[in-house]
């Protein structure tokens, strides 16, 4: 079980950008959540297999149709507790 987190700057937010990253995240098998910041950056949380996760990571330095990446800060996510879908947060 591979744990990320990115932070996606650029034209992120007001594209649908969190409803692709979840149907992506579904189309792989990935549990986790999406959630846009203050900042205008969007958070991506991702759990699953290695390959899986890497597909997400690669995906996410793209985006939606709309978008504009600019940057993909990617960290490790030490959460205990996986969470059991992949949800957009607010």
């Amino acid at each position: 079980m591979n744990k990320v987190q990115l932070r996606i700057s650029g034209r992120v937010q007001g594209v649908a950008f969190r409803h692709y990253t979840r149907e992506k995240a579904l189309e792989l098998g990935l549990t986790g959540y999406v959630m846009n910041l203050p900042d205008g950056s969007v958070k991506v949380y991702v759990a699953g297999e290695s390959e899986a996760v890497r597909k997400m990571v690669k995906w996410c330095h793209s985006g939606s149709p709309a978008s504009l990446v600019a940057e993909v800060q990617i960290d490790n996510w030490d959460m205990s507790v996986i969470p059991t879908s992949f949800e957009i947060k607010r």
